[in-house]
């Protein structure tokens, strides 16, 4: 017979994988994963003999123990006796009785003399094996004295007031104070301390520390005693990762029968997506993370919540840094690896090279004789997905995926965003218990009832069963992408936990804030002698995965010479607020996927403040990068025509949606591009399909005109959306 593998023979032979790879183990023959290649005749061979002796698998029971042998047996069956042994045997049957004798009479009459005088009992010595008594010691040696453990560090948690850290460190406030006065820094015993300030204290008075940041405290999850009987299998959680266009959205696209490329900026994917599939009467979570190298951290974030990370390589590209780090998060994550070769139909692709590369790199394909998955498909021609879907099954089916519905329900934040009408939306992976319509649930500092949820189609759903992804409605913020959610008993269980959490990040938010204080007087000193610059920003993004992966970016960015400073961060439209605070410290504002609402653009064209939104991450560093290196050369900037706003809406048979405007700024071009904004938020950005005054087609309405307008493949148009026309020209930039 030819070679099968080990997931064919057993699917024929009704058995499970793990059951097929029991018994080739038992009989000698190396498989080490269900897609392992082996003989079928030898593999129905050693389960015959399997199921011979007891099953495929069945463990072999361990040798049962001999019998004990007779007492004359058992004692040469002991072997040679000891050399005490033989000792006190030759003293016991012919050594010098009278000797024995005489001892014994001695320490016999020691014990009368101190029963008479009322002493306690003296004890025996311990008696050898042999049987003979072993000689009291006149001198015990001298013990050697045991080095003292070192002492453990104290924890001390960043943005620890005076008080705190005097009851910490042992030491009285009045202390702790005045060696704060030594050091030139005046503290009263509610005020919160730096990290540098609490390390130079304990350097002070020798005592060991440990600075704790609330990024490393982990929030108690609940642990539960789940029986067998109570888990169930629940469905597989896969992340995609890799290289930036190596088509990850596009092959999901493809299994997912959607087009979720055609609405990201520049066909990069900016957010973590969740999913479901159906294949062979069982259902697939995915994950599609980023693979751009800005959303290093979302990548770490998904490979910790999956049981099995994908990795696609282009085969016409081949092994990329992203994807070596993509390899990396998943190692760490310690979950399976599976590499799914993409862009097999072009024509300079590779499938080789990218086994060659990556074997290298320790993941040698099981056709090979390792124990890595490879397949080759094509999102564009949909070759492959069939046996990527199998091989994912089958992989994850010798883990035993399951979990207990009955629990109170936890889970991971994936994404989270504030949605205009409906408020913070968050994206929750339920990986424990069934998350219900009403549950009261915390995630960090954030806290809510389940008000809705809707599954990742958009449709309602009341309850929801681990491994399923659902955008749950009713927080009171936007959580932390990445947090751990839970479900607790009541409403202000969850509001005290939220607090709390909050408490610790504003502490430590403080600590920050002070050592900031001092950096910038020396920040100061040093523009006042002309040897640095800073940058003040106010970054608002629309979702939190975006936040902070800018925020990872912008740190990346040299500041040798040009220091950069983000004073505020936040998800959500640019507001009048966020131009007065940039007003008030000389910042520019950049959004990223967000648009300014209109009393913030004529703030901020009233204040002289720099607005600029971006759709695509690596152009905001670029922008910056060029700026404090001088090297700005041409660039694409906008230019702002005008804006109208949507007074009322028109449905024809023959055009499609018709709104009709108000031009309240500047005027409306027919040849301009249009962006759609509603309360703040970019719905859609395109073409003007058609621009009519009354009956006429006009190229140009002037402000406080009305207009009818038709968006060029858009009909989602409501009323009281603002339409932005602007157009964009190359335009040469020099530093001011």
């Amino acid at each position: 017979m030819a070679r099968k593998r080990v997931h064919e023979i057993a699917k024929a032979q009704g058995l499970t994988s793990k059951e097929l790879l029991a018994a080739l183990n038992a009989a000698g023959i190396e498989a080490k994963a269900a897609a392992s290649s082996v003989e079928e005749a030898e593999a129905l061979k050693a389960l015959s003999a399997a199921k011979g002796g007891g099953g495929a698998a069945t463990k072999p029971k361990p040798a049962a123990k001999p019998a004990k042998p007779a007492t004359g047996a058992a004692k040469a069956a002991k072997g040679p006796a000891r050399p005490a042994e033989k000792a006190s045997g030759a003293a016991a049957g012919g050594g010098d009785a009278s000797s024995t004798k005489k001892r014994r009479v001695v320490i016999d009459s020691q014990a009368a003399r101190r029963d008479q005088m009322g002493g306690p009992p003296p004890q025996r010595p311990p008696r050898r094996r042999g049987g003979r008594r072993r000689r009291p010691l006149l001198e015990e040696p001298p013990a050697k004295a045991e080095e003292p453990p070192e002492p453990e560090a104290t924890k001390v948690k960043s943005g620890a007031t005076v008080r705190e850290v005097a009851e910490l460190l042992g030491l009285g406030s009045a202390e702790v104070i005045k060696k704060l006065m030594a050091m030139g820094e005046m503290a009263t015993l509610t005020q919160t301390l730096t990290d540098e300030s609490v390390k130079a204290i304990a350097d002070e008075f020798n005592r060991k520390i440990e600075i704790v940041t609330a990024a490393e405290e982990e929030p108690e999850a609940p642990t539960f005693d789940d029986s067998e009987a109570s888990l169930v299998a629940r469905p597989p959680v896969v992340t995609i990762m890799g290289h930036v266009d190596h088509g990850k959205t596009s092959l999901l696209d493809a299994i997912r029968e959607t087009e979720v490329v055609a609405g990201e900026a520049g066909g990069i994917t900016q957010h973590i997506g969740a999913y479901q599939v159906h294949h062979d009467e069982k259902t697939i979570t995915f994950l599609d993370t980023p693979g751009h190298a800005a959303f290093t951290a979302m990548r770490a974030r998904g490979a910790k919540v999956t049981d099995i990370a994908v990795v696609v390589v282009a085969a016409d590209d081949g092994v990329m840094p992203q994807t070596k780090e993509a390899i990396d998060h998943a190692r760490a994550a310690d979950v399976p690896i599976l590499i799914a070769v993409n862009k097999i139909d072009k024509e300079a692709a590779q499938p080789d090279r990218v086994r060659n590369e990556l074997a290298s790199d320790g993941l040698t394909p099981e056709g090979w004789g390792g124990d890595t998955v490879y397949c080759d498909v094509s999102a564009k021609t949909h070759d492959g997905l069939d046996n990527l879907l199998d091989m994912i099954l089958l992989v994850t089916e010798l883990e035993e995926l399951g979990a207990n519905p009955d629990a109170p329900a936890s889970g991971t934040v994936i994404e989270s965003r504030l949605d205009p009408g409906r408020g913070p939306v968050v994206s929750i992976l339920v990986q424990r218990g069934t998350l219900k319509v009403g549950d009261a649930l915390v995630a960090g500092s954030q806290w809510g009832r389940v008000r809705a949820m809707h599954d990742f189609t958009g449709d309602r759903v009341e309850s929801a069963g681990p491994g399923m992804p659902v955008e749950a409605l009713g927080f009171d913020g936007v959580c932390e992408a990445g947090e751990f959610v839970q479900a607790v008993e009541n409403d202000r269980r969850a509001r005290q936990l939220a607090q709390e959490r909050a408490h610790r990040l504003k502490t430590e938010a403080l600590a920050r804030l002070q050592a900031r204080k001092v950096s910038l007087e020396e920040v100061f000193s040093r523009v006042q002698e002309g040897e640095i610059k800073e940058l003040n920003i106010v970054l608002k993004t629309d979702v939190a995965g975006s936040l902070e992966a800018l925020q990872d970016e912008i740190a990346k960015v040299p500041q040798e010479q040009v220091g950069i400073n983000i004073i505020h961060s936040q998800t959500g439209g640019i507001n009048e607020s966020d131009v007065m605070l940039a007003t008030a410290s000389d910042a520019i504002i950049i959004g990223f996927n967000v648009r300014p609402l209109a009393d913030a653009r004529r703030a901020a064209g009233r204040e002289g403040v720099d607005v600029r939104t971006y759709s695509v991450i690596y152009k905001v560093t670029e922008d910056l990068r060029n700026a404090m290196e001088g090297m700005l050369e041409a660039v694409e900037v906008e230019e702002t025509l005008g804006e109208a706003e949507v007074k009322q809406t028109f449905k024809a048979s023959k055009v499609g949606r018709i709104a009709g405007c108000l031009v309240t700024e500047g005027r409306v071009a027919r040849d301009a591009s249009v962006r759609l904004i509603r309360e703040g938020t970019v719905v859609w950005d395109g073409k003007l399909g058609s621009l009519r005054r009354f009956k006429d087609n006009v190229q140009e309405v002037e402000g406080g005109q009305e207009c009818g307008v038709v968006l060029e493949g858009y009909a989602d148009i409501k009323e009281g959306d603002v339409l932005e026309l602007f157009k964009t020209k190359q335009v040469e930039q020099t530093l001011e």
